[in-house]
Parts: C-alpha cells; structure tokens; sequence
C-alpha cells in the first residue's frame, strides 16, 4: 500500500516494493537525476525511508554500519558519473569485510550508451565500464537492461549480499520509469526468502573428532563472520562446553566475553592493536578453533609462528589466511549448533581442561608528556561513563588503535570498526547507520584527519536527530603518518600536520542546535562526555591530543613495551569485551 492509496507498476516501485516486503527499513543515498525516480518510489511507499547523506561515500558506509550492526541487509543508492564512483570506497570496505550490502547505482538511458551522454557509464564507445568497475568491489554486479530482469536480478543480488559482501545492481534511468510486464509485477517477496536462500550450511564433524582428542585447553578465535551472522549466543554455548579461552579479532570486539558468558575466559584482541598474552595463550593449547575469521594481517601480527606450532582448525564463509583444517560454511550459527550437539553428551570432550590463568598483558607506548589528553586516560575516562547497551563506532588512525585495545565494549553494545580497507571517515557515515539500525546511543570515535574528510554526516545526524555523539580526537595531523615520519624517515620534514582547530566551537557555530564543546585537559573531559550523553540527539565532544604521542601500535613498538594489568579491573561487571 502506498502513502496515496494509489498502485504504481514502474520497475522503481516495483524495487522499493520487494525491499520493503523482504525487511528493509532504510535507503540510504544521495540524490541525482538519475537515481530520482527511486526516490519517487520510496516516498509514496509505506514501511521505507529513503535517508539523505551528504557524500556518497558516507551513504555506502551507512548501509555497511546498518547491516554490520545487525540491522539487517544495507542499501545504497547514488546516482550515476561521480555520485556512483563515490561509492567505491565504501562498497571497497564492504567487500573486504565480507559486510552484505544492497548498491542500486543510476545511469544514464540506454538509447544514449556510447553516444557521449553525460556520466556515461555503459561501458561502450569508449565510456567508463560501470559493470567491470563495480565487479571489482563486489560479490555479484549485474546490469539490468530489460524491465522484466528486475524480477530475477533484484533476488539474486540480494542472495548473494546475504552470502557476504555488496551485491550491485546498474539501473538505467529508462529501465527505472519502464512499466513492469503484468507477470513480473511485484506480489510481495513471492515466496523467495532472500536472506536464506542459497546458504551452505557446512558440516563440522572434523573438528568435532579433533575436539574430542583433544588434551588441554583449547583456544579460540572468534570473527567478524559471528558478528555478522548473529552467533553470538552459539560461539558462547560452544566456549562453555569446551572451557576454552577466547580472543577475538578487532573487527570482532563485541563477539565474546559478555559477563556470565566467558568474560573470565577472554582474552582480548588479536594482532598489531591487540593483546600479546593472546600469543601465550595459543602456545599453552592442545588446539587452536577459528571461527568465523580469515585472520589477515592486521589480525595476526604476532601470531604466525604459534600457529604454525599448535594444531589449528577453522569454521568459516571463508579460507583463512593461514594453515589450516577449515570447514566451509554461510550459516555459521547453524553450523556452531551442529558442533556443540555432537560435543554434548556422550561425545563431550573428556581431555579438554580449565587452562592456567594467563595474565593480561597490554602494549605499554613511551610515556609522552606533550600538551592535551593523552589517548589512554580518555578511554579510562571513557569507559567509566559509557552504559551499557551503548554501540561504539571506531574510525582508522592513533586514535582508533587506541579505543581498539583500552576501550572494553558495552554490555549488550556493539563495537565496530572496519579495517577491511581501513577508509579514514568510515565512522561519521557507519555511526549513522548503527543508530537507525539499533535505535540507541551511539558514539563515534574518529581524529580530526577522519573528520575533515567525512565529518558533515554531523550535520545529517542533527538533520534526522539521531542519538549519536561523536568524540572528535584534534591532534592537529594525520598522526599515525607522523608517528612513521619520526620512526622510519628520521623526523626531518612532515607532510602530514595541520594548522590549529576548534572543532567544537567550530561545528557549534555552524550547525545551529548541535551541542558541541572542545575540551583541553583530562580533568574538563567526564563532565562533557556526560552532559554530551545526556543530549536529545546528537552532540559533539572535541578532545585536545598530540600528534607526537605514539598509541598501542605493535608496528611503533619494541617487543620490551608490554605490561600486566591488573586482571580484576579487567572483570569490571558493565563491560561485555575487554580490549
């Protein structure tokens, strides 16, 4: 039923309609000449809202945030030429994260492919090849050239997006206004259950026998992929019965450790950001799970020689980046279910065992005594005045690597960051998409380089008033390149530090309504973060920092930076993952 009353039979309505039908609450986009007439259709249709970005890129990370925050699936739209392009980045880190996005991308008519037409992207005559350009960053890409293919393309685009990754539909302005054929008009989903079609539900007998002869602890490391398929509860239930110890990879923080659910198991984060007693740990097991991760690079530093001495088997949508026994599945919760089943009972594991405690262990920079906060004392600060049920959206740089390994998740919050590409103003857009996913508080942690890129979704927060604070750390540079500056290029010239700012005044002054406040010292940051908490909808919190101080960075560090930390401030009750 449409806001009118009235019945449209356009392949746009007919778009918007199935979308609708299938769960999708949100389109988010921005809008052009040849991405309007879907607008057109989402404004005379119930039960879906098309959300106005101010970049395309932001739009696309919207989409990613929403469905990476369990929102269900992510869509895009942009109109053609550089609006399109736009999207690349984002679609990039969707990719990379495996993150299932929806893209519905604008080009001009058909009668005008190859014949000079403005932001052609066919592809013939020499124009851009829309088609080979976004298959590039996607899991399916298809062309859609007849108003009839929309009633097949339209389900398999969002199959394969389900499976893991953006799935990219290019839709000619023509095609868009064409009349659908009587039999391809849109009657709800058809039956089609979209979100399951197709998942390959893998069998982990394997690991169950490995399980099971096992003798001693056993380790964990859990993924993005149980994020994404919501395997939570199963990966708990499994940790249980195996009396595991668990890790998780940075773009995985609120995976394991709720409290009750193995918070005295949990390790911390995996790789160049995270904890080094996760390596210790490894080396103390009868065997190595991982689940639900490919463990590249920046989730590894620090790992390859343990594994490679401790047996190792992986549940996942994807091979992993080392040697392993790998089971493939798409239905990681089914498949988690399967496991436990078969290690219940009589087939429970009898050599598994409780380990030794292992003493957390975190990277330890050079004391630095510049001018601002330092990072550490604000995740301190921050962590004691965050809630539970808050999400937390972290951007790339100093200031990210920081919240990844001193800042523990909320109970019942998400913690998200996307190192897929590691694109710098990922969260401004991303923090968006959570809080119209999650319908809470959000807040954005993201350094003033990340800011000047993508920073003015501040003004769409405060456009649709969404509960988003967004802590904003001002060190006046891309620090983390001038951190390499000093260490790999003998400090003799930086490219990469700023003139001075006020972003708090600054956004305050320009955006009329938003509550926006710059702090300067540790002692002024509590009080803003609260009063900034506390705002119906959006507000800002500028924080004073340095770009000479180093973060927990393994790459900036010598093997001696690590120390213990004192392992019952790690069992605080509110926290549902320690980092």
């Amino acid at each position: 039923m449409t806001k009118t009353g009235r019945t449209f039979g356009r392949v746009v309505d007919h778009i918007v309609g199935y979308l609708a039908d299938t769960g999708v609450e949100y389109i988010f986009g921005v809008d052009g000449a040849n991405i309007e007439d879907l607008y057109d259709a989402a404004y005379f249709r119930d039960g879906i809202t098309a959300i106005l970005a101010k970049h395309e890129f932001s739009a696309a990370t919207m989409a990613d945030g929403y469905s990476r925050s369990g929102g269900g699936l992510g869509v895009v739209a942009a109109t053609s030429g550089g609006g399109c392009l736009n999207t690349v980045a984002g679609l990039g880190e969707s990719y990379a994260s495996r993150v299932p996005v929806l893209a519905l991308i604008g080009q001009p008519p058909t009668a005008l492919d190859g014949r000079g037409a403005f932001q052609d992207t066919s592809g013939r005559n020499g124009a851009l090849n829309g088609q080979a350009l976004f298959s590039a960053v996607s899991v399916f890409c298809r062309r859609v050239t007849s108003p009839e293919d929309i009633v097949t393309a339209l389900p398999e685009a969002i199959a394969a997006a389900r499976r893991g990754g953006p799935a990219v539909l290019l839709l000619p302005k023509d095609i868009q206004q064409a009349e659908m054929p009587a039999r391809g008009l849109h009657n709800g989903a058809n039956g089609f259950d979209c979100f399951g079609f197709g998942a390959l539900l893998g069998d982990p007998q394997i690991i169950t026998r490995a399980l099971r002869r096992a003798d001693g602890p056993v380790t964990i490391i859990a993924g993005e992929q149980v994020a994404r398929d919501d395997a939570r509860a199963e990966l708990a239930q499994l940790r249980s019965m195996l009396r595991a110890r668990v890790a998780v990879v940075p773009d995985a923080k609120d995976v394991a450790g709720t409290p009750g659910l193995g918070l005295s198991s949990a390790l911390g984060v995996t790789g160049v950001m995270g904890h080094p007693g996760v390596a210790e740990a490894i080396a103390d097991s009868a065997l190595c799970l991982l689940v639900g991760t490919r463990l590249n690079v920046t989730a590894r530093a620090g790992l390859d020689d343990v594994l490679a001495s401790v047996p190792t088997y992986s549940i996942g949508s994807a091979t992993p980046f080392v040697t392993t026994t790998h089971v493939h599945t798409e239905d990681l919760r089914g498949s988690l279910r399967l496991l436990t089943q078969a290690l219940n009972g009589e087939g429970r594991p009898t050599g598994v065992r409780v380990p030794d405690e292992v003493p957390r262990t975190e990277l330890a920079p050079p004391p630095h005594d510049g001018l601002g906060v330092r990072y550490r004392a604000a995740m301190a600060q921050l962590d004691a005045v965050l809630p539970a049920g808050v999400d937390i959206v972290v951007d790339a740089g100093n200031i990210g690597a920081s919240a990844i390994h001193y800042l523990p998740g909320r109970r019942d919050g998400r913690f998200i960051v996307a190192l897929g590409m590691g694109g710098m103003g990922y969260s401004f857009g991303a923090g968006l998409g959570v809080a119209f996913s999650r319908k809470r508080r959000t807040v954005v942690i993201a350094g003033d380089g990340s800011f000047f890129m993508h920073g003015m979704e501040i003004h769409t927060a405060l456009q649709y008033r969404l509960p988003v604070t967004f802590l904003l750390f001002d060190n006046h540079a891309h620090a983390m390149c001038v951190t390499r500056e000093q260490l790999f290029y003998g400090d003799h010239y930086s490219y990469n530090r700023f003139g001075a700012s006020r972003l708090g005044a600054g956004l305050a002054t320009m955006f009329p309504g938003l509550a926006s406040v710059d702090v300067g010292t540790i002692d002024e940051l509590p009080a803003a973060l609260r009063a900034a908490l506390e705002v119906d909808g959006p507000s800002v919190v500028s924080v004073e920092c340095s770009a000479d101080e180093i973060p927990p960075f393994a790459a900036f560090l010598g093997k001696a930076a690590v120390k213990n930390t004192d392992i019952a401030e790690e069992n605080s009750s509110h926290v549902a993952t320690r980092a």
